[in-house]
């Protein structure tokens, strides 16, 4: 997925609002702190880009044509995802 970099500063800023709030953790240094969300928010979703181009190309490198939109395409899909995002370190979607 493909976020501009505003929307991640954004994305970021919630996340540091909704724990700070919370009363989850206090900051010693929140310029710190925000840059580091924000660099994992864009790992994640390189990883997840990445989990995504994987899977479209095993598909695709299948045999037999299975057309997108298809329930085998979308079983395909989610068991070639979650096994790359796994490699990776991340969870599965739901």
């Amino acid at each position: 997925m493909r976020l501009s970099d505003d929307r991640i500063s954004h994305i970021a800023h919630l996340v540091f609002d909704g724990v700070w709030k919370d009363d989850l953790v206090d900051f010693k240094n929140e310029e710190k702190a925000l840059i580091e969300i924000k660099r994992a928010i864009a790992d994640y979703l390189k990883v997840e880009d990445e989990a995504d181009t994987i899977a479209r190309d095993k598909i695709r490198s299948l045999s037999r044509d299975v057309p997108e939109g298809s329930r085998e395409w979308d079983i395909l899909y989610k068991k070639y995802f979650e096994e790359e995002a796994s490699k990776k370190g991340f969870f599965s979607r739901g």
